[in-house]
């Protein structure tokens, strides 16, 4: 059996199986598919990459169905990953264009992924630790408050407001904030506690309190934001196909879902990866839970080193190229908007 040929009855029976969610037989496969060789010659090839251990009979008398090793070839040798239709991309654009803040992009991202794979969707928030500085503002509220609002590179924008012992100098708070975005401003959130330390003390002692006070609501701040976390939409889209893609109840598939320490692992893990639009597969995620599922997650809101990751969870038997097209695009649109 050549290389070839091993591939192309292997892609035949994934493509059927994520079409009919039926084993697939080798009357099918001659049926369906030009593969140029006899039903023997294809009943000897689905024997060989069964023994390979790609493919599985479920039952006796019945077709085979891809395994975990199985997938994994396939989307291992995919030749390229299909660009949405057009139509597809002007509606992704415009629909994400129309969102207001960070969250609402977040928010969007996560619905449309979820209605373009008819999956869960999964998008990594992006933190404050990961992010540049772009501007710190210092504004003067009176009755001795101040508002410290951040801004980062992906569009975020953090308010808290100072409680002062007395009203602030305002020549001093314009001297701060000048010094402030000169020192910080173009770094990373976590590279700032050095900027800010040495920044107290470049001022007089009788403005200490006011720096002082100032520079420990930006590190809060930060401190608050360095959590990571996730959003996840479409979690009923896995009721649908529970039937024939799940053996047990959904109930593990859900629980894993709940837990974001599981998430933030697979997604920081699949970070790593080397190809640009990455799949964990069955076993390969390393969760009880989720042996049933498969993973497919970009980065997004970087050139060249993402922020963050986004992604899609489905069955076994899912689109891996449809999937893998809807995460890239949505993931490129969703970088755009937060550069923009």
């Amino acid at each position: 059996m050549s290389e070839d040929r091993k591939l192309d009855v292997l892609r035949a029976i994934v493509e059927d199986y994520v079409a009919t969610r039926e084993p697939v037989g080798s009357r099918a496969l001659v049926e369906r598919h030009g593969l140029g060789v006899s039903p023997a010659t294809i009943r000897n090839d689905m024997a060989a990459l069964e023994e390979g251990g790609f493919i599985v009979q479920p039952h006796t008398s019945a077709g085979r169905v891809p395994t975990d090793k199985g997938y994994r070839l396939f989307v291992d040798r995919l030749s390229s990953v299909k660009p949405l239709s057009g139509a597809e991309s002007r509606a992704i654009e415009d629909f994400l264009a129309r969102a207001v803040d960070l969250d609402d992009v977040v928010d969007r991202a996560v619905r449309l992924l979820s209605q373009l794979t008819q999956q869960v969707a999964v998008v990594q928030y992006p933190s404050l630790r990961r992010s540049v500085l772009r501007h710190v503002e210092l504004v003067p509220l009176g009755d001795r408050r101040l508002l410290v609002v951040i801004i980062t590179d992906n569009g975020r924008v953090e308010q808290r407001t100072v409680e002062l012992s007395t009203e602030p100098d305002l020549d001093v708070v314009a001297v701060l904030r000048a010094r402030l975005n000169v020192a910080a401003a173009g770094r990373r959130l976590a590279e700032l506690d050095t900027v800010l330390a040495a920044l107290i003390d470049s001022f007089a002692p009788d403005h200490a309190s006011l720096v002082r006070s100032v520079v420990s609501v930006v590190e809060e701040t930060l401190a608050q934001e360095s959590e990571e976390r996730v959003v996840l939409a479409g979690t009923a889209n896995l009721a649908r196909a529970s039937g024939a893609d799940f053996t047990h109840t959904l109930g593990p598939v859900l629980e894993a879902l709940e837990e974001q320490v599981v998430l933030l692992r697979l997604l920081t893990e699949m970070a790593e990866d080397a190809t640009a639009v990455s799949a964990r597969i069955g076993r390969e995620t390393q969760h009880e839970g989720l042996l049933e599922t498969s993973f497919v997650t970009t980065g997004y809101g970087g050139d060249g080193d993402a922020l963050a990751r986004i992604g899609s969870i489905g069955p076994l038997r899912m689109d891996y190229p449809g999937t893998m097209a809807s995460v890239r695009a949505v993931a490129r649109y969703l970088t755009r908007i937060l550069a923009g």
